[in-house]
């Protein structure tokens, strides 16, 4: 089943923002473009490089007017201890939501029912809500948030150009096509 075009569910849960224990709704995706950013766990191993990676780009996603939520099926009191017991942890600047009763997870249908974790997913959506990307990676293989930025970057300027389309490796200010007759077998 894609996800490419689906509507975010209804959903309320508990994060860890800014030193804070809040409350993060589906309400607060739109509006404006947003990552959904699932991983298995706190106190792991290749979640917290990920996670400084996109801690690394966060800046960059903001100018874009991206929100970024990592999600995971710990509580949001594991997001705070984990804060609290790591430097790299305590840079995050956007929401950590919880997803301990896996709801959002076996939505997006990355949950691992016999691990009781899940997948490293991300999934964009647009201002009204609609995914336009999303990649789904085994446990073991990393993300990179420069590429996210990238992807994020071309989602935007399709969603804001639908007569263009961003080749690959595209990058703002690179030339863009536009589908059509003409373009028939001439790229």
């Amino acid at each position: 089943m894609s996800f490419i075009n689906k509507e975010l569910p209804e959903f309320k849960v508990n994060a860890y923002h800014n030193d804070d224990f809040v409350e993060v709704t589906n309400k607060d995706l739109e509006g404006h473009w947003s990552v959904l950013f699932f991983y298995p766990a706190d106190f792991t191993f290749v979640c917290p490089t990920e996670l400084e990676d996109l801690v690394n780009n966060y800046e960059a996603l903001k100018a874009e007017g991206v929100e970024v939520y990592s999600v995971s099926c710990d509580t949001h009191f594991t997001h705070k201890a984990w804060a609290d017991a790591s430097e790299n942890i305590r840079n995050i600047k956007f929401p950590m939501l919880s997803d301990a009763n896996a709801n959002l997870a076996k939505y997006f249908d990355i949950y691992l029912e016999d691990e009781g974790l899940s997948l490293r997913g991300t999934f964009v959506f647009n201002p009204e809500g609609q995914c336009k990307l999303y990649e789904i990676h085994d446990n073991g293989i990393g993300r990179n948030a420069s590429e996210l930025l990238r992807k994020v970057q071309a989602a935007k300027f399709v969603g804001e150009h639908g007569d263009q389309v961003c080749p690959a490796n595209w990058k703002p200010g690179a030339e863009t096509l536009t589908p059509g007759i003409d373009l028939v077998g001439k790229v």
